[in-house]
């Protein structure tokens, strides 16, 4: 126990990575790599910056001073030149060209979107884990008859494994858009105050080339291919709503397919894992509650609701920016990433371990399918002579009788109702011989071999190794 709050998402849910990747060391140390490809472009194009100064830069990148640049700050109030200053006192020959032309949101927010794509390549794969576990889950049950729900009433039969193609299409979707996102950011750049570039035409004397070599260079040392095309000081924070948005996806396709797990646990029909000496109730000892289901829905909630905070803020920059988007983005973009990671690796756990109690699925099909091989049965008694207005009459006054008998707690007595109609023309035996469950689950098994082809390319070398989560 501290004295301080510290945030649930650190403390239980996310992993070391991303625990690491929106750590105040990482973020700094990025920054300084940003001061650092600055003033290998700038020595390179000729201004004057020397390879010293350049190497000393490179040498001191991880020798952070928090408690120095915490002072700095405290006095200037300004979080960006306080690690300038931090930065000086461990490279003092480099000290004087730390920055040299930029804004601060040259390293706030370049950082920020390598933190960002950073993430977003992790959560790919995280995403895919889950579908790797779910394609294999999928496989085992394409052909187990269950009973299939519409409205949550009992509907016509499906299979265990085609009802989690639907979840895994979700999350593919996602996986589409997460693609697009992350292969459509593009860097910001050394783009000045309000990006015209301005104190570079100063220092380059007029030589729009090398600025734009300049800004080549510092991105490709980062892994992007382009810059935005214009700007204001920031990047656009359309990027943001972006981000937030695919995360919020990933959130909406984790609760639905966590939520459909919860309805299936109470009939105990399917079940998320439960340890040996698991507690599932602090008063009720008897219970296996779903709960790592309920935090998937519980965290991918607040995930959806933070997902808000993007659209509101890229709508209201003023301009050529406003600063009342820090503060928000501080929280929002990296609490998000930390949620979605939860998410995940709560659904990864989840889908590893999956249970199906077969015998109570068996039952639950042959409770309800009598009243599924109905139409098959009047199509058989058309055959033989029967009048297909009045059979279906019979059916619907029949299926109102027995199920008012099952509401009774007694059992079906369907098909012993139509049996005793002499329009049908049939025994009860003869129609007990259409009660075979595999009949009526259409195209299930095909549907899903065909579904998991197209899903294989993705899964290639994806791990198989389930994240341990804090309960």
């Amino acid at each position: 126990m501290t004295d301080r709050y510290e945030s649930p998402l650190s403390s239980r849910y996310a992993s070391k990575y991303m625990l690491n990747l929106f750590s105040a060391e990482k973020r700094i140390v990025t920054w300084r790599k940003l001061w650092v490809s600055l003033a290998k472009a700038e020595h390179a194009l000729g201004l004057p910056v020397t390879q010293e100064q350049v190497e000393e830069l490179e040498a001191h990148l991880t020798e952070i001073d928090f408690e120095a640049a915490a002072a700095r700050e405290k006095e200037v109030r300004h979080d960006v030149m306080a690690h300038v200053y931090a930065y000086g006192l461990v490279a003092p020959k480099a000290a004087g060209i730390i920055h040299l032309g930029a804004t601060s949101c040259y390293v706030t927010d370049n950082a920020d979107v390598v933190l960002y794509r950073d993430g977003l390549r992790y959560l790919r794969g995280e995403l895919l884990k889950v579908v790797k576990n779910l394609s294999q889950f999928a496989e085992k049950y394409k052909a187990m008859p269950t009973l299939g729900y519409t409205h949550y009433q009992p509907a016509q039969l499906v299979t265990v494994g085609k009802r989690a193609t639907l979840w895994m299409q979700d999350l593919m979707s996602d996986l589409e858009e997460l693609d697009f996102v992350i292969d459509s950011m593009k860097f910001l750049g050394c783009r000045g105050t309000t990006g015209t570039e301005a104190s570079f035409m100063d220092l380059f004397n007029g030589d729009t080339a090398k600025i734009d070599e300049m800004n080549r260079m510092i991105s490709r040392d980062f892994g992007f291919a382009k810059c935005f095309s214009v700007c204001g000081q920031t990047y656009p924070r359309k990027l943001d709503s972006r981000i937030l948005n695919v995360l919020s996806s990933i959130g909406q396709s984790c609760y639905r397919m966590a939520n459909d797990i919860r309805l299936l646990q109470h009939d105990r029909q399917v079940e998320e894992p439960f340890e040996k000496n698991q507690i599932g109730s602090s008063a009720m000892a008897y219970k296996r509650n779903p709960m790592r289901c309920e935090r998937i829905c519980s965290l991918s909630r607040y995930l959806m609701a933070d997902a808000l905070n993007a659209p509101m803020t890229a709508s209201t920059q003023w301009l050529e920016r406003t600063l009342d988007d820090s503060a928000n983005r501080r929280i929002s973009l990296p609490e998000g990433f930390l949620c979605a990671d939860a998410v995940l690796r709560l659904a990864q756990n989840v889908t590893d371990g999956l249970h199906v109690n077969e015998k109570i699925v068996e039952r639950t099909v042959r409770e309800y399918l009598p009243f599924m091989t109905t139409e098959n049965l009047m199509m058989e008694a058309v055959k033989r002579g029967g009048n297909r207005q009045e059979l279906h009459e019979i059916i619907r006054k029949c299926s109102m009788e027995a199920t008012a008998k099952m509401k009774n707690g007694e059992d079906c007595d369907l098909l012993e109702r139509l049996a005793q109609a002499p329009e049908f023309g049939m025994t009860l035996e003869e129609m007990q011989t259409l009660l075979n469950p595999s009949d009526y689950i259409g195209r299930c098994p095909e549907q899903v071999e065909a579904f998991l082809a197209e899903v294989k390319p993705a899964l290639e070398g994806v791990g198989s190794e389930i994240a341990e989560i804090n309960l």
